[in-house]
């Protein structure tokens, strides 16, 4: 595994330090670790949402009014459920 090496300002270290003796945490790397597959977490779901928008947006305009497309979703989740 590799090692990094990082400076943080005393407050930041002192909320890292309350996060692994609280015992959430078995030291500062699995605390690091666990904020960084946060992240990619969090990066994979905003790439899926904007992956959904630009879909979106390639599709078009529709013709059928707000509300037509409200009572059609309407309808679609009534003969799912």
């Amino acid at each position: 595994m590799a090692k990094l090496s990082i400076r943080l300002p005393d407050k930041m270290k002192q909320f890292v330090d309350d996060q692994t003796q609280e015992g959430q945490f078995a030291d500062e790397a699995a605390y690091i670790q666990d904020l960084i597959n946060q992240d990619q977490e969090r990066q994979k779901e905003v790439a899926r949402i904007q992956a959904i928008v630009d879909a979106g947006i390639a599709s078009g305009e529709s013709d059928e009014s707000m509300l037509d497309i409200l009572h059609s979703l309407k309808d679609q989740r009534n003969k799912s459920a």
